[in-house]
C-alpha cells in the first residue's frame, strides 16, 4: 500500500515517543517493500527541525541530530515538490485553518489518492473521510 508519511510519524523513527515500536514497523515495512511511503519534500526539514529541537531540549546529545538526518536521508521515501502542492495545501490550510506543513501532506494524499500516516489527531477532525482520508497508528 502507498502512504503519504508525516514528519510526526518519521520523527518517531529516531526519538522514543508514544508509538515509536509502530512507526518504526512502518519504516520497516517500507524497507522491506512491504509498503511505498512518499512525502512533501519539507519532510527532512520538519524532521531535522524536531531532532534539533530534541538536541536544545537535551533528548538527544548535541550531534546526533545531523546524523539522525543523514539516516533519513539514506531510507526517505519518495519525495514530491512542495512547489507542485502548495496551492491546493493554501487552499486547504485556509479553509481548516490549520498550518501549510500539515496541509502539503493533505494535498499530497489527495493527489495521490492514499492515505496519510499520521499520528496529529486534529487532522482526523478538520479533514473528512471523502476529502482525505487518513490512517493514525
Amino acid at each position: 500500500m502507498k502512504f503519504v508519511l508525516d514528519a510526526n510519524i518519521a520523527v518517531k523513527f529516531f526519538l522514543l515517543e508514544p508509538d515509536s515500536a509502530k512507526a518504526i514497523a512502518l519504516r520497516d515495512d517500507f524497507l522491506n517493500q512491504i509498503h511505498e511511503l512518499i512525502a512533501p519534500d519539507t519532510l527532512p526539514v520538519e524532521v531535522a527541525h524536531a531532532l534539533t529541537r530534541a538536541e536544545r531540549k537535551n533528548i538527544l546529545p548535541q550531534g546526533d541530530a545531523m546524523t539522525k538526518v543523514a539516516d533519513l536521508l539514506s531510507m526517505a521515501p519518495v519525495l514530491h515538490s512542495h512547489l507542485h502542492l502548495l496551492s491546493r495545501a493554501v487552499e486547504l490550510s485556509s479553509q481548516a485553518r490549520i498550518g501549510v506543513f500539515d496541509c502539503l501532506y493533505i494535498a499530497l494524499a489527495e493527489r495521490e489518492q492514499c492515505q496519510v500516516v499520521t499520528a496529529d489527531r486534529r487532522m482526523f477532525t478538520l479533514f473528512p473521510a471523502e476529502t482525505v482520508s487518513l490512517a493514525a497508528l
